[in-house]
């Protein structure tokens, strides 16, 4: 059986949704290596896209091409519409926001702090504002409290604001994680492998988190190893293998295909990378990140990027 990979001439859009996230040709080399060729992919307003692949495939490299931390090689990104710039928090406060597959909180500040930490990009008050703690200084972090505990409460955090980050369990860490995504007041939201490591039972109650995450208005494009959480819960499913992408359709034409299949079960593709070359361009990758130490992100801190 041989089916159409999605990549040429763009599918009809929906009627009443518009374009969120278009990246067109992202390419992402670390010397003569290249982790991801060519990747075009767009998340349309009110859609949850799923990006899979086996590990190596290049999903976190193309996450960190899409919101600043990595420059691309060639190829752009863009927003509603506007190409962003290539600095991570310039991309959260155009409107994107992510998590990450290892959890970054601030684990010795309460889970309201950090849910505020989030707010960052949100509030115009400045640092003279902020130690003459005037009345715009006093307003603006009480709005900025109020949101906060409105996500909280979203998350089913709210009874925990004072507890610290670091003593909650690993399922409400994930939850943390997405609250303070979400305080950036996001129009697209980049979840990292969200439920890896999770019971059934948290797995299930984060693909409800995401569903409500979308009918409040916030696209969702989600890297995924569990197959079922995947299908079950977008509306379309793009497949990356050896950092290209391989097919996108619906779950259920995916599922379907046979090259994706193969790629899961470990057929050999032609000119598929052997492990020194994969081990390259992970090291390539933890140079770069290592480059980004020091620099600013759209959480405010600096995660290491990670090919998965």
């Amino acid at each position: 059986m041989t089916t159409t990979t999605t990549t040429g001439t763009p599918q009809a859009q929906p009627a009443g949704r518009t374009d969120v996230l278009r990246a067109s040709g992202v390419t992402m080399r670390f010397g003569g290596l290249t982790a991801v060729r060519n990747v075009d992919l767009d998340v349309d307003s009110g859609e949850i896209v799923g990006l899979i692949g086996p590990n190596g495939a290049g999903k976190t490299t193309f996450f960190n091409c899409l919101t600043g931390l990595y420059i691309p090689t060639e190829g752009q990104v863009a927003y509603k519409g506007k190409v962003l710039p290539h600095r991570s928090h310039l991309v959260t406060k155009a409107g994107i926001a992510r998590t990450f597959q290892n959890i970054r909180l601030f684990a010795n500040m309460t889970v309201l702090e950090n849910v505020l930490v989030g707010r960052h990009t949100r509030t115009k008050e400045g640092l003279l504002s902020a130690l003459l703690r005037g009345p715009g200084f006093r307003k603006a972090e009480r709005g900025s409290e109020e949101r906060a505990m409105e996500l909280l409460e979203f998350t089913g955090l709210a009874g925990k604001r004072e507890h610290l980050a670091r003593n909650l369990p690993y399922g409400e860490q994930r939850k943390l994680e997405i609250a303070r995504a979400l305080a950036s007041e996001p129009g697209l939201l980049l979840l990292d492998e969200p439920t890896a490591g999770m019971t059934a039972g948290e797995t299930s109650a984060t693909r409800d988190l995401v569903l409500a995450v979308r009918e409040q208005g916030t696209a969702v494009l989600v890297i995924e190893h569990d197959m079922r959480f995947i299908f079950n819960l977008c509306d379309r499913v793009a497949v990356l293998v050896q950092g290209e992408k391989l097919v996108e359709g619906s779950p259920e034409a995916v599922q379907a295909d046979e090259r994706v299949v193969a790629a899961y079960l470990g057929t050999p593709f032609e000119g598929e990378p052997g492990e020194a070359e994969a081990a390259e361009v992970r090291e390539a990758e933890t140079r770069e990140a290592a480059a980004h130490d020091g620099g600013q992100t759209g959480t405010g801190e600096n995660p290491k990027g990670e090919q998965h």
